[in-house]
């Protein structure tokens, strides 16, 4: 089955909630692989590889998050070369840019 790389970026109330470890948690329950991290403007951006259903399945709890998140904006492109060269096995939590 094909698969896609996907870029998303999540505003709101997304850092120090549980954000970053909640999502790599449901990224490897669907076996996804990326990469998240926080952003210095207060968003969460994040990179996920994988089939396009567990990639949208993500994207729908990003939407919502962990219980302490407010998700105001979510925005979602195909991830561009330099993002996809940060993705390895797995999904993992990177350091903040």
């Amino acid at each position: 089955m094909a698969e896609q790389t996907i870029h998303f970026r999540v505003e709101g109330v997304v850092q120090g909630v549980g954000f970053r470890d909640s999502m790599c948690e449901v990224a490897r329950r669907l076996r996804l692989d990326g990469w998240v991290r926080n952003c210095s403007d207060g968003s969460i951006e994040a990179v996920a590889r994988g089939t396009p259903a567990a990639c949208e399945s993500l994207l729908a709890w990003a939407r919502r998050g962990p219980p302490a998140a407010r998700v105001d904006r979510i925005d979602t492109r195909p991830a561009t070369l330099e993002e996809e060269a940060l993705v390895g096995a797995g999904f993992r939590r990177l350091p903040t840019r």
